[in-house]
């Protein structure tokens, strides 16, 4: 079988529509070879789409004008942690009097209005602090807190909790807005990733203080460290264990050296991972904070 026709310098390496190509001279037959996908109707490209970004370039390619990424796509463009994320179907919203798109392997949706846009690498979309809003309508209070904490996390931040207070007015009275209150009040500057964030709700919810999240402490060795949950009252430090490191001989002892001046400076290390779960976490935490003088009262 004789090898497919070199395509159009201009189409080998990005998806393209099919009226494109054939103004360039490719033929149906060359449309239909096997060394081409098509992830929409009239869509092609040369190499399989195989993530949420890659699907959305094919798409915006027979994307009508003013139609936007949203919800959990425009939520998966932003970074936003949800508890599964495939690359289909996507979410696309049309504003009024635009109609709703209709497209195998695409949900359609009205965009509201008040709802800000934007564009991200190049495509258009839902801005960041409006997505997470309309996440309200399909993901339950932990996972809406944790994407929300995205949005304000600790290194690259989204946008401010002044941003996500004026998203939440836009999106009025639609559904979900209950929750995106309710979500909103557990929402904190600082985490660095959905585990933590989980963590710091399981925490809160036992009826231990608030910590900090990734705060500085500085060193008596001369140098400032960070940590996941620091209760800087009781000089407590409640983390993730750095499994990921391991592999990294650089990252480990560096890790090592951390705990070894935190442990110099008086500070108590519970490290959470696949060897100490969570549970077994906080009865360590309650001893930790007790000895260090907290009174409180643990709820189980």
């Amino acid at each position: 079988m004789r090898p497919p026709a070199p395509l159009p310098h201009e189409l080998r390496s990005r998806p393209f529509h099919v009226r494109r190509a054939a103004e360039l001279g490719v033929t149906r037959g060359r449309l239909g070879a096997r060394d081409l996908s098509a992830p929409f109707r009239g869509v092609r490209v040369a190499a399989r789409p195989v993530g949420l970004l890659d699907l959305c370039r094919a798409y915006v390619e027979r994307m009508p004008e003013r139609h936007v990424f949203s919800h959990e796509t425009a939520a998966g463009l932003w970074g936003l942690p949800l508890p599964s994320l495939g690359a289909l179907p996507l979410h696309v919203s049309a504003p009024a009097p635009l109609r709703q798109p209709r497209v195998a392997g695409v949900v359609g949706h009205r965009l509201g209005s008040g709802i800000r846009t934007t564009h991200l690498a190049g495509l258009p979309l839902v801005a960041p602090g409006d997505a997470w809003c309309q996440l309200a309508a399909s993901l339950g209070h932990d996972d809406l807190v944790s994407a929300g904490d995205r949005l304000v996390g600790w290194r690259s931040p989204l946008v401010t909790l002044d941003e996500i207070d004026a998203a939440i007015e836009r999106f009025g009275a639609r559904h979900g807005a209950r929750r995106l209150r309710a979500a909103r009040g557990d929402i904190r500057p600082g985490s660095a990733s959905r585990r933590e964030t989980r963590l710091r709700l399981r925490v809160v919810r036992a009826g231990f203080p608030e910590p900090e999240l990734n705060a500085p402490i500085r060193l008596g060795a001369g140098w400032t460290a960070y940590g996941d949950l620091v209760f800087r009252q009781f000089g407590v430090l409640l983390e993730y264990d750095g499994e990921q490191h391991r592999a990294d001989e650089v990252q480990f002892h560096r890790d090592v050296e951390r705990l070894n001046d935190l442990a110099a400076d008086g500070w108590i290390v519970i490290r959470v991972g696949r060897l100490l779960p969570p549970a077994r976490a906080l009865d360590q935490l309650e001893r930790a904070l007790r000895a260090r003088g907290w009174h409180g009262i643990r709820v189980r």
